[in-house]
């Protein structure tokens, strides 16, 4: 057997266990507060509590799988989710359902394990892909929310909860004796980590996309079953059915998103997501029927999915020696996108009597995220463009259309000897050598208005003096109205060419 190949499959269906205890209390709250009294800030705070570990705990977990490897956090990861998930069986109080919940949010918690180590085995050509049929696991959420209360409405939902660990004890075992053995590790201290990457503005922007997008998934994932029941008053089982199916059309759409991050520019795809947020948000804060609430839910769905896909195969990309880390944070600020969301609803309900201005904060966030999309694209190529520049064996310099110098790169200093202070604001007349007379020059602007393009031989003059011979192209840039904007000559020194 290929340990490499079976880790995949191995730690997608881990992930689908670990999900599928995440969200029992959500999936099972319309039967529990039937034997636990609970008021609605109550329910609030049981359905969002196993956010906060499964938020917090993906920093380390990410950290601790480059460390030790994936093998030992989801053998270890869904044993300890055992004693939680047993004690919510017997739980009988308001205190207990914070407790097990709480602790309960390592199910989620364990995501950043598979997007750390599952790269390490394929190219970065796939990592969108593999990472999005990683991702997949959130399905364990969906059945959750489907098998449960069918489960509960025979047998008790006490009965549904112990029914649970039989996917923990089963996925632990085969983790033990199926995990990479061998998986890279990276030993870089944590804190040498962190002050690596806590500095980059891509990382709190990833932080901030996936806050919403899978935020969004696991917001809807927990507040779903109990508001179908009390709002437009569906039974438990089609309410758990609705929930799985929004879960499942997310879930199945972000390998999808991974794959388009891999064949298209990733940017791209996020502004066509957080379009549809912004739409989404707007539409449910008008949607008094359920059939445009289901619209605006599987919109939510089509997008976060698509989204988390794509977000994830950003990561690696900007941060391979810290993918660990990274994951983490970026994992961490998702999990906690989906903790907020449940609350601010209740409460602008208890306040309003209504959830509009709540689903309108989802538009106007994924309105700014868009915002934030748009300039990370453009300052990206900006970024490449400018790293052409410099990295070019030969000299270039741009002008602006008076013929100041607004830009050189390394080249340049290297071939005249003049620094970039040296030359800003300065006419190119400076490397004038005296060899070329007043014609000289003259013909040469007039054939690069007339075809916006010049080239030839020329004698210029370095910093120190010395007279060099180099061949020089220039070129008239134009806007898309044709208008000149800049100058730019390359150079090459041919002195010594024959």
């Amino acid at each position: 057997m290929d340990v490499k190949k079976t880790q995949l499959p191995l730690q997608t269906l881990s992930l689908v266990a670990g999900f599928m205890v995440w969200v029992i209390l959500s999936s099972l709250m319309s039967f529990i507060k039937e034997d636990i009294q609970l008021t609605a800030g109550q329910i609030s705070w049981v359905t969002a509590v196993p956010v906060i570990l499964g938020s917090l705990l993906r920093v380390p977990i990410g950290y601790w799988t480059n460390r030790y490897g994936a093998r030992w956090l989801f053998t270890i990861s869904l044993l300890f989710l055992m004693a939680p998930v047993y004690y919510l069986s017997l739980a009988d109080s308001f205190f207990d359902l914070i407790l097990s919940g709480l602790f309960l949010g390592v199910g989620g918690a364990i995501f950043s394990a598979g997007v750390t180590s599952i790269p390490k085995y394929y190219p970065k050509t796939r990592h969108g892909f593999v990472n999005g049929v990683y991702g997949v696991g959130n399905i364990g959420t969906a059945i959750t929310s489907f098998g449960a209360p069918i489960i509960a409405a025979r047998f008790g939902w006490e009965t549904s909860v112990q029914f649970f660990l039989i996917p923990l004890l089963l996925f632990a075992v085969l983790n033990f004796f199926l995990g990479d053995r061998n998986e890279p590790k990276v030993n870089t201290p944590i804190k040498e980590q962190i002050t690596g990457v806590y500095r980059n503005n891509k990382l709190w922007f990833l932080s901030i996309f996936y806050f919403l997008t899978f935020g969004s998934f696991v917001a809807f994932t927990v507040y779903l079953p109990n508001f179908l029941v009390s709002e437009f008053e569906l039974s438990e089982v089609d309410a758990g059915l609705r929930t799985a199916g929004f879960i499942a059309l997310c879930t199945l759409l972000r390998p999808l998103g991974g794959w388009l991050g891999d064949k298209f520019n990733p940017f791209k795809v996020l502004m066509l997501v957080f379009a549809g947020l912004t739409f989404s948000g707007v539409l449910l804060s008008f949607s008094p029927t359920i059939t445009l609430y289901t619209i605006g839910c599987l919109t939510v769905a089509v997008c976060s999915g698509i989204g988390n896909g794509t977000i994830f195969k950003l990561v690696p990309l900007y941060f391979s020696k810290q993918a660990g880390i990274v994951n983490g944070i970026v994992a961490a600020m998702g999990g906690l996108g989906g903790f907020f969301p449940p609350l601010i609803l209740t409460t602008v309900f208890g306040i309003t009597g209504h959830y509009a201005i709540g689903f309108m904060a989802l538009s106007q966030f994924a309105l700014a995220s868009l915002i934030i999309v748009f300039w990370m694209f453009y300052t990206d190529k900006l970024y490449l463009a400018n790293q052409i520049v410099e990295s070019t064996g030969q000299g270039i310099m741009v002008t602006d259309t008076n013929k100041y110098i607004t830009n050189i790169n390394k080249a340049f200093t290297s071939v005249t000897g003049y620094t970039k202070e040296e030359v800003m604001g300065k006419k190119p007349n400076i490397l004038s050598s005296g060899k070329h007379g007043r014609d000289f020059y003259h013909a040469m602007w007039e054939k690069i208005e007339d075809t916006s393009y010049w080239q030839g031989e020329i004698w210029n003059k370095r910093k120190n003096g010395d007279i060099y011979r180099e061949w020089l192209t220039i070129s008239a840039i134009k806007s898309e109205e044709g208008e000149t904007i800049n100058y730019v000559g390359i150079f090459s020194d041919i002195t010594n060419e024959a």
